[in-house]
């Protein structure tokens, strides 16, 4: 195997003509530059220098090596900077994943505090909701994921929820609770606090297929079925819906911070539910400079 510093020093011994004048340029001893030649010759199988009491010259072998080492090593020089470049933030990639709620609350605050810090790093967002985002890093389509799940349910969409994070850097952000959302002119509507048994009897508006599971059990879990006459995972449509009295709904805490409610009230509901809303990334990538920044930024914006 061909290494740099031996093309290196094959480099020096051709621009001076010899092992000593090689050696000086170096800054090491002659004998050092004569065992290193020798192991590259080695490594090549042929002589790449015809030694004479007079001179020494390249042969075809050692003008092409040659030839070659000088594009060798000015890409390598020019990799080591760029990753020097991104080991010191200067520059790097991150490629962040968000459920919509993360990317209207918490993500623009991380963000624009990594930009001001970072300005080299560059990141791009794609929206999906856990369990895509979760196969996303897998699958090496993103870096980092912003996901939650629902510590409480346990059916075929979070079953096993801890366990399938078993093998990712899990950065916890905070604990997101679900708050009703009723139409103004509901019965409930002024009410500080609202039993979840008392919306048995009402139209429900679901959100994503986890939120949906959510709250089926949330529901079976105080004594009925809620009847989910619409499901959408876009909350201004769900908040559009509630106001126009078409039914209740249950919505975290996190979406309603971007959304102005129109026509439409929010109640604590009891018994309380929560999502834990975390950052996902694969082991190697959390020693990743750029890739730690984002977490460490995701992290304060939660905190805020």
């Amino acid at each position: 195997m061909i290494e740099a510093r031996h093309l290196r020093v094959l480099r020096a011994v051709a621009a001076t003509g010899s092992f000593s004048a090689a050696a000086r340029e170096l800054g090491c001893t002659q004998p050092a530059v004569s065992q290193q030649m020798k192991v590259l010759e080695a490594s090549v199988g042929t002589p790449l220098l015809i030694r004479t009491s007079r001179e020494m010259r390249l042969t075809q072998a050692g003008e092409v090596l040659v030839r070659h080492a000088t594009g060798i090593l000015s890409g390598l020089t020019a990799a080591e900077e760029e990753v020097a470049a991104i080991a010191g933030l200067r520059a790097g990639r991150v490629r962040l994943v968000s459920f919509p709620s993360g990317s209207s609350t918490l993500v623009p605050a991380a963000l624009a505090a990594l930009r001001a810090a970072h300005p080299g790093t560059r990141v791009s967002l794609v929206d999906a909701e856990p369990p895509r985002s979760v196969e996303m890093l897998r699958d090496g389509d993103c870096d980092v994921a912003l996901a939650f799940r629902y510590d409480s349910v346990h059916d075929d969409s979070t079953a096993g929820a801890a366990e399938e994070w078993g093998d990712l850097v899990v950065r916890p952000l905070l604990s997101d609770r679900l708050v009703g959302l009723l139409p103004e002119g509901h019965r409930l509507a002024g009410a500080d606090t609202v039993s979840i048994a008392d919306l048995a009897d009402e139209s429900w508006i679901a959100g994503c297929p986890r939120c949906r599971h959510q709250l089926v059990d949330a529901c079976e879990k105080a004594g009925f079925t809620p009847r989910i006459d619409f499901a959408t995972d876009d909350y201004p449509a769900v908040i559009g819906l509630v106001g126009a009295g078409l039914g209740v709904a249950f919505l975290p805490e996190l979406a309603m911070e971007s959304v102005l409610p129109k026509a439409a009230r929010t109640v604590t509901v009891e018994p309380a539910v929560r999502r834990e809303i975390v950052a996902l990334t694969l082991p190697d990538l959390a020693r990743v400079p750029a890739v730690a920044a984002t977490l460490d930024q995701l992290e304060r914006a939660a905190a805020r």
